[in-house]
């Protein structure tokens, strides 16, 4: 059984099931294996537990909503 995991942001329920069934869908075909086999789990962060280039993403967030 193979699992895709995820661990991103925050994000809407359609977003995660938008990822959930478009990876699995791709994963099947390049590997070949049923997507019925497939196992997709996602792990959320908040804004304030991610940092990109010693910056969190809300504070990231908040500038680019600033321009």
């Amino acid at each position: 059984m193979p699992i895709i995991d995820i661990t991103m942001v925050e994000s809407p329920r359609e977003t995660k099931e938008q990822l959930v069934q478009e990876l699995t869908s791709h994963a099947a075909r390049i590997t070949g294996i049923e997507a019925s086999h497939f196992t997709v789990t996602i792990k959320e962060l908040g804004h304030d537990n991610i940092g990109v280039n010693g910056r969190t993403v809300r504070a990231i967030y908040a500038d680019l909503a600033e321009h």
